[in-house]
């Protein structure tokens, strides 16, 4: 290692741990369901992203099973080449149907899908109105693009309107987008679609939602924009194949202008190999079900209800979260961060979030119960919560 790189490092790393800024990694030595094992001990688990339970669902890992023995374990190829399998078009065809659009494209990733989607559309010629809390991969989306970013205030709507005023206005752009996550993950609030598509048809702008946390959780199942009843009026519905759908992967869903295009101009679509048979079968399952019954949906609205009646009661402050995301807000980051070792020590598994996640001096352990806990798990975990907020000073 050069002497540059590692001096670099030591004293970049040094920094981190001494603000209580450094995240630990743990690793789980059990499938991820609602309670999971790390260092040989079991821990109710709420940090997984897992909200129906379908990652370790048997439907869904028969379906993969099966793919593996027809397909092999690649795609071999790019989907440009001959890595496009009809695997791969039976996901987008079902994804399209859910979501209320004529076409969908998937990718390796949500991720992915913001750093592929954005830049292929938009360019420096343009401008993009993006709200303050949006996710990382929406940012790094932007800054690829090369449009001018213009951040506005979070969900405030006479700030967009103001700016979204300004930009149209100033003749400097070709094009404005204004883009949003659907749900906010760090606090568990929804985007204000209705207002937000009110202002884009006054000032024609490209509407785009990142709907990660909201597929699978509203509109009974198919998303946030399905949930304000937008499907015509969203231009770009990004959502990822990881979360609720339990799997791995993301897709952009819209018109089918949009999504030709994108197969032809988004360069992760380009140049990454396609998802596995596997990936593409089991999150194909998963849309079935979630087509087919609300019932995974309902359970999980039922549990996070009750986590937060519970949290609350305790003397907690879960913010002013409308979701299952449920933040418990500490403050400070080394207190956030010992809260969540102690009730890592008590069998709760809840990872400490803070800067540069989320604002300084806002760090919060983040909860997020799922479909497949039990009214048990959760009583234990709440109890392990009051025992160690008591403890901390924090309740």
């Amino acid at each position: 290692m050069s002497e540059t790189l590692k001096q670099f490092l030591e004293t970049n790393l040094t920094g981190l741990r001494h603000q209580g800024l450094y995240n630990e990694i743990d690793t789980v030595e059990t499938p991820n369901g609602p309670v999971i094992k790390i260092a040989g001990k079991e821990q109710i688990n709420l940090s997984s992203n897992n909200y129906l339970g379908l990652a370790t669902d048997k439907r869904l890992k028969e379906a993969a099973i099966s793919a593996v023995k027809e397909w092999g374990v690649g795609s071999g190829a790019v989907r440009t080449i001959n890595g496009t399998l009809t695997l791969h078009e039976k996901l987008e065809e079902t994804i399209a149907d859910f979501k209320g659009t004529e076409a969908a494209i998937s990718f390796q990733s949500g991720f992915n899908c913001n750093m592929a989607a954005i830049s292929a559309v938009m360019d420096k010629h343009d401008a993009i109105l993006s709200d303050e809390l949006n996710h990382a991969s929406i940012i790094d989306g932007c800054r690829l693009s090369r449009a001018n970013i213009i951040r506005y205030n979070h969900s405030d709507m006479d700030d967009l309107r103001n700016k979204a005023k300004e930009a149209k206005e100033s003749g400097d752009y070709e094009k404005v987008m204004v883009i949003t996550d659907g749900v906010f993950s760090m606090d568990g609030d929804i985007a204000k679609l209705s207002e937000i598509v009110e202002i884009a048809k006054e000032f024609d702008l490209i509407t785009y939602v990142d709907d990660a946390h909201g597929s699978g959780v509203l509109g009974k199942g198919a998303g946030t924009v399905k949930h304000f009843g937008l499907q015509n009026d969203i231009d770009f519905q990004i959502g990822t194949l990881s979360k609720a759908i339990g799997v791995v992967g993301g897709y952009v869903a819209g018109k089918r202008q949009l999504i030709d295009w994108l197969k032809v101009r988004s360069r992760p679509f380009l140049f990454s190999t396609a998802v596995t048979p596997a990936d593409a079968a089991a999150a194909t399952k998963a849309i079935e079900i979630l087509k087919e019954s609300t019932d995974l949906c309902e359970r999980l609205w039922e549990n996070a209800r009750y986590l937060k009646k519970g949290l609350r009661a305790s003397g907690f402050d879960v913010g002013k979260s409308e979701t299952p995301i449920t933040p418990c807000i500490i403050g400070e980051e080394k207190t956030t961060q010992q809260f969540s070792r102690r009730l890592f020590e008590e069998g709760v598994y809840a990872k400490s979030i803070v800067f540069p996640t989320v604002p300084k001096g806002t760090g919060r352990v983040r909860n997020m119960p799922t479909a497949a806990h039990t009214k048990e798990m959760l009583d234990r975990a709440i109890v392990v919560y009051e025992k160690v907020g008591k403890e901390l000073g924090v309740i």
